[in-house]
């Protein structure tokens, strides 16, 4: 609709995921919310890394079982295995499922729910786990996908209805659909900016993939050459996505 309205929450916010009873869950720099977007009201859920000012929460995404998964990052250390991924099940206690994380950053879940694709930036591939969809345990880590050098490092993550995986290239210019059984990069969606950060398929048949973008930290000569940084693109696909999982809480 090209209309926008603005929340003030406070605080950095990493992601946010859809409520199956309305709303938003909300993973942001002081820990894990409920959101109410029309009244702008927050209510804590859980911080799992309080004793950790450095640290805030980045990516996140829902299961098919409907828990939330959200990861942080150190902020003043990025490169730093310092941070974690979590695990927030409806009326359950966080749990820790991976540590020694540097940038915690894309989740996708195959179709069967059988496994279970995730990225650490700073290691610069994507990672596949097989999936207890009963339990949300995750074990049996293998690379599936390593980005090719100069081409940036892996952020945000979707997956289509075919089962291959799209990826967002910070610093890449660019977004790459590949193939997690071969590994294999199928095409590129090229950008005119180069922090590319995620995507998500949209819109009523699912084919418009929305990609966002970052301005922040470029030079100045880079935002020159760079003016729709930080811009939120959409491109119409031959492909399908699937549709989002909501939180069940």
């Amino acid at each position: 609709s090209r209309k926008s309205r603005t929340v003030e929450i406070g605080q950095r916010v990493g992601a946010v995921a859809l409520r199956q009873n309305g709303g938003l869950i909300a993973a942001m720099e002081q820990g894990i919310y409920y959101l109410d977007f029309d009244s702008g009201e927050t209510h804590w859920l859980a911080d799992p890394e309080s004793h950790l000012p450095d640290n805030r929460f980045n990516d996140a995404k829902c299961d098919p079982c409907g828990r939330l998964w959200a990861g942080t990052m150190g902020m003043n250390r990025p490169r730093q295995p310092v941070a974690a991924l979590y695990m927030l099940a409806p009326g359950q206690p966080i749990k820790r499922q991976l540590d020694q994380v540097s940038v915690s950053n894309g989740m996708a879940w195959s179709a069967d729910s059988r496994i279970f694709y995730y990225i650490d930036t700073q290691l610069e591939r994507v990672d596949a786990f097989d999936f207890n969809h009963m339990t949300g345990s995750i074990t049996n880590r293998r690379t599936v996908i390593r980005i090719a050098e100069g081409e940036g490092r892996p952020d945000g993550m979707t997956i289509d209805n075919e089962g291959m995986l799209w990826v967002a290239h910070w610093g890449g210019w660019q977004v790459g659909r590949y193939d997690p059984q071969t590994g294999e990069k199928l095409f590129s969606v090229e950008l005119p900016v180069a922090r590319v950060s995620s995507c998500a398929f949209g819109g009523p048949n699912l084919d418009w993939l929305y990609i966002t973008t970052a301005r922040d930290g470029l030079s100045e000569a880079e935002a020159k050459e760079q003016p729709l940084a930080g811009s939120i693109f959409r491109i119409k696909t031959n492909q399908k996505g699937r549709p989002a999982d909501r939180y069940a809480g």
